[in-house]
């Protein structure tokens, strides 16, 4: 009785043990597979537009050299493509589980982006709060790409519109450091404008006034607006108000006035028309004085023509006590269906960090989002002043950047043009955004 008693318990120990093995292991396996997919062999698909392979590859490389078990493969995009291709794949199931975003795109994609997880399952590691966000970053990403007390995307820099000048022509004509008003900026432009007996524009002052031959022109007519005081949105982000008089100042049509009285020939300020050469063409062909843009353009006009004497200045500013410029930018966020989204958001929130933001910010010579590595850039001959404008940049809510920037631009036509009134042209393109506002997600 006793032998077979303890034979038997030896068979139900065993058995026992291997029934615990197995379940053991389909915890194991269940737990890391639950979760998003956890972080061990994330096999992570990167889409971006304007960075290169090779602009990404040093923080790619260092992440993956930290998380042994994730593996990260980035796809370039042309900019053209990279919208609609984004859309398509991801409704198709076959997008990318982290992809760049312009910072206007959250107003469109929300839908198709997880905010950031609150907790993690890797021990010790906490990921960004929305307050440790707002701590590192400038305060234009605060309001770009937070939504409902949420994370949805990481800035990998901030670009803003600054002045670009030919120090040749400042010194022909006498002037000895580039304009800190538009009050300033309005006299070196007459000063700098030349003309030949026939009235034509021989050497323009500035590449203002016009819609489609000038570079960013839509983005430099709405930093006037935002400098000016203009309520480009309402509170709710519902509908677009930048008609409105605030102190009953109509501050958005003086924006707009004084943006097309430079190709007005008859203002004291006329110095540009539709007839001349792309804005980047006439600045590095030596046509043009001054002109505003980011500073992604400074390598091309370098290469185009290294001996160019230019220099760059802050943005010019209606008022020296609240400065304002104008941000462009791209962050990166994670897909809704991706199958690895705390890896994805822990490789996202890395390239946030000041490591890793420092690690791509060196690859490909960008200002800084962060308030820690502006400190670092701050005295840099090439980005020192895009570094620093991006403490006091701004942007507004646009539910598709693109076709705002063509409702800008007609806008502007319609009034060079004399197809509209200056309040007329404003309600035309404001009603049209608010069309498309009504029909967001």
């Amino acid at each position: 009785m006793n032998l077979n008693f303890f034979g038997t318990n030896k068979i139900f120990y065993v058995l026992a043990g291997i029934i615990i093995f197995l379940i053991l292991i389909s915890l194991v396996f269940i737990l890391g597979k639950s979760g998003g997919g956890g972080v061990q062999d994330a096999k992570i698909n990167f889409w971006g537009a304007y960075d290169t392979r090779q602009d990404v590859s040093e923080v790619i490389k260092a992440f993956e050299g930290a998380n042994s078990g994730v593996k990260i493969t980035y796809t370039q995009f042309a900019y053209e493509d990279y919208e609609r291709a984004l859309v398509d794949a991801l409704a198709a199931g076959t997008g990318p589980d982290v992809f760049m975003i312009h910072h206007t795109w959250l107003a469109g994609h929300k839908n198709k982006l997880s905010p950031i997880p609150t907790t993690s399952s890797v021990k010790d590691y906490k990921f960004m709060t929305p307050t440790d966000f707002q701590g590192q970053f400038v305060e234009v990403v605060n309001k770009d790409l937070i939504s409902d007390g949420k994370i949805y995307a990481m800035p990998l820099y901030v670009d803003t519109l600054a002045l670009f000048y030919n120090r040749d022509m400042f010194n022909t004509a006498g002037i000895t450091h580039p304009p800190k008003s538009w009050d300033e900026f309005n006299e070196d432009v007459k000063l700098l404008t030349k003309f030949d007996n026939s009235g034509n524009i021989v050497q323009a002052g500035a590449a203002m006034g016009t819609a489609k031959n000038i570079n960013r022109s839509t983005d430099i007519l709405s930093a006037l607006m935002i400098q000016n005081g203009t309520k480009m949105n309402n509170t709710t982000n519902t509908a677009a108000t930048f008609t409105r008089s605030v102190s009953t100042v109509k501050v958005g049509e003086n924006a707009l006035q004084y943006y097309t009285d430079f190709a007005n020939p008859l203002k004291e300020v006329y110095t540009w028309n539709d007839s001349q050469h792309y804005s980047l063409d006439a600045f590095t062909e030596g046509g043009v004085a001054m002109m505003f843009n980011y500073s992604h353009q400074i390598p091309i006009i370098q290469k185009r023509f290294s001996r160019l004497n230019f220099a760059v200045a802050p943005m010019p500013q209606f008022s020296e006590l609240d400065a304002k410029t104008y941000a462009n930018y791209w962050a990166v966020g994670v897909s809704a269906k991706s199958k690895y989204q705390e890896a994805a958001w822990m490789f996202t929130s890395y390239l946030g960090s000041r490591e890793g933001s420092s690690i791509y910010l060196s690859s490909t010579a960008r200002p800084a989002a962060r308030r820690d590595v502006i400190d670092v850039q701050r005295n840099d001959p090439k980005l020192g002043v895009f570094a620093v404008q991006a403490l006091t940049a701004k942007s507004w809510y646009q539910i598709d950047n693109n076709a705002v920037d063509q409702i800008f631009a007609d806008m502007i036509d319609n009034v060079n043009l004399k197809r509209q009134k200056l309040r007329a042209a404003m309600q035309a393109a404001e009603s049209a955004i608010n069309t498309l506002t009504s029909r967001r997600p």
